[in-house]
């Protein structure tokens, strides 16, 4: 079966279509297999507010292991809910797998939590039998259910920010009963691959609690059977794994700050060897298997967010590293744009990484407007995929730096803990000592520095804008996170709770309390002279209450009068060369 995409120029729906091979010689036509108008049309008919259009998009498909079923994940752009389609129209919030050609395994989103996992036998009369698998009780664990590369086993997985629970089923087994592989213990994360009757794991009981691989029997699936296979380089770091015929493939993060491939053969863990990738690539997307592609091979795409994604394909066995053209990799064509890591000492003495995409040399920056990327939370990498924008913006003499601020990811886990609770205020020291580092380095200068973030990332960005205001001329927040002591504060909000592990908890912890306060944004406004800012807010925003950004907003233009009031009363006032 080939599938392929068909877009509606006068309406917003994308349709499936099915055909046999024959389709592409011109002697047979399509069969539409899914057309979102009718969907949309059925959907409009189960919502008792039913005006105008609703718009869909698709987001994934899965066909079951013999094409005999095709699962399809719509999302409504009209409300806050997303659904899935399995031929004849059965709608439900879903994250899914197939398991046989007739027993579907998905999990339902509520909210912002997904807890539920469930099967669907379409073997059975009328439209399918339901059955509940599981369900999560603690509100901070999130569950997916995952296939393996290899399609021998399924596992569904419940995390939270710090433990891990993986329960498996041998797809491969007439009963498809799952089992927990190790139960949920305070501070391990683990994920889990298959590799004939193995388990290779990515868990974090290396040095430091970082990630290392581990193995263990299928039949003995408990830690106390994990054996280590690979643990990392001191300073380097794992991002990613897959397995991919009989090798354990590993994106790292290196002392560089630089992606790479390690290579592990798993009948022979001590064959490893490691693959450089191209020196601009910032982001590494790997590719879901497909039933028509080869499994010995792990294709994915290389971006930075100048770069536009380029396809690579690896053959483990031969080392070889080939991008779409067929040409090796390590023969990179020369590239007009430039990337260069630095690293800013910050007051502890850690060094941060800061990357830094321009068209010139960083002689030729010093009077180049600058657009300076922050983050720095829950362990996620300060995303760095392409955006056309910023490409533009390259082009018209603007030069780019991405903060690897503590917080994030980029430098493993223990850079996020680092920078959770009592540690909070490094991610504000870490970001003023990477723009101290581009200023010193003869990068643009703070008149023509601009910064930018989104949701959390907004909290070290505006905190610096309380502590140093003239570090920055402008400051751009999308759905920015402003009151954490007032977010905190009200554990009836979504994701209070769980967020108390990256926050703090303001209500029940006295000191947790005073450090939130120290640094959050809306509670140190001071009468001063603050960068422009433009800040973007959402309502009905379930992560980001619009209360705390109008807040926000009001008190600091009152701040900002207030100083101007206070210039003008004394004789000072002076226009703002920002």
């Amino acid at each position: 079966m080939n599938i392929y995409f068909h877009w509606h120029r006068n309406y917003i729906y994308i349709d499936i279509y099915s055909s046999p091979s024959s389709i592409f010689l011109g002697t047979a036509e399509p069969e539409q297999v899914l057309n979102l108008e009718h969907a949309s049309r059925a959907e409009r008919r189960t919502r008792a507010k039913s005006e105008g259009k609703v718009q869909w998009t698709i987001q994934r498909i899965r066909l079951s292991p013999h094409e005999k079923h095709l699962a399809a994940t719509l999302k409504c752009l009209d409300v806050e809910m997303q659904f899935a389609l399995i031929l004849t129209f059965m709608f439900t919030y879903i994250c899914k797998e197939w398991a046989t050609d007739d027993v579907l395994f998905y999990t339902t989103l509520e909210g912002l939590s997904s807890s539920s996992v469930f099967r669907l036998d379409l073997a059975s009369e009328g439209s399918g039998k339901v059955t509940s698998v599981y369900e999560e009780t603690q509100p901070d664990v999130f569950v997916e259910v995952a296939l393996s590369r290899d399609r021998q086993i399924l596992t569904i997985n419940c995390n939270s920010r710090t433990s891990s629970e993986v329960m498996l089923i041998d797809v491969t087994k007439s009963r498809l009963e799952p089992f927990v592989i190790q139960p949920r213990q305070l501070d391990l994360l683990y994920h889990v691959e298959h590799w004939k009757g193995s388990l290779i794991i990515l868990a974090n009981t290396g040095p430091g609690q970082e990630y290392q691989v581990m193995q263990s029997p299928t039949s003995e699936p408990s830690m106390a059977s994990w054996a280590s296979l690979f643990v990392p380089n001191p300073d380097t770091t794992i991002k990613d794994m897959d397995v991919v015929g009989d090798y354990c493939l590993l994106v790292l993060r290196t002392p560089a700050n630089e992606l790479a491939l390690s290579v592990m053969s798993l009948r022979n863990p001590k064959e490893t060897y490691i693959i450089e990738l191209p020196s601009w690539a910032c982001s590494i997307e790997t590719k879901k298997l497909g039933l028509a592609d080869r499994q010995d091979v792990l294709e994915f795409l290389l971006s930075s967010p100048v770069h536009p994604p380029v396809p690579f394909s690896l053959d483990p066995e031969k080392g070889l590293l080939l991008s779409d053209s067929g040409t090796q990799a390590h023969s990179e064509s020369h590239d007009k744009y430039i990337t260069t890591r630095l690293k800013a000492c910050s007051q502890d003495g850690t060094l941060v990484p800061v990357t830094l995409l321009h068209a010139v040399s960083v002689e030729d920056l010093s009077q180049a407007p600058l657009l300076v990327h922050v983050y720095g939370a829950y362990g996620r990498n300060l995303s760095m995929e392409f955006c056309p924008v910023r490409r533009f913006l390259l082009e018209q003499g603007w030069a780019l730096a991405y903060c690897h601020i503590r917080g994030g990811g980029e430098r493993g886990l223990s850079w996020h803990r680092q920078a959770r609770v009592e540690g909070k205020r490094r991610g504000v020291e870490d970001l003023q000592a990477c723009l101290q580092k581009l200023f010193s380095s003869g990068v643009s200068s703070a008149s023509l520095t601009a910064l930018t973030a989104c949701s959390a990332g907004a909290v070290p960005v505006a905190a610096l804008c309380n502590w140093k205001p003239n570090t920055m001329r402008a400051v751009t927040l999308q759905a920015p996170f402003l009151d954490v002591l007032g977010t905190m504060e009200k554990a009836a909000l979504p994701l209070t709770v769980e967020d108390r592990d990256e926050w703090g908890d303001a209500v029940g912890n006295l000191n947790h309390r005073h450090i939130i306060a120290s640094y959050c944004p809306l509670h140190n406004i001071t009468p001063q002279r603050y960068p422009s800012m433009l800040l973007t807010a959402y309502s009905g925003d379930p992560r980001i209450p619009l209360e705390g950004v109008l807040k926000y907003a009001k008190y600091t233009k009152k701040a900002i009068h207030m100083h101007l009031n206070r210039e003008q009363n004394a004789g000072t006032y002076r226009r703002s060369p920002f």
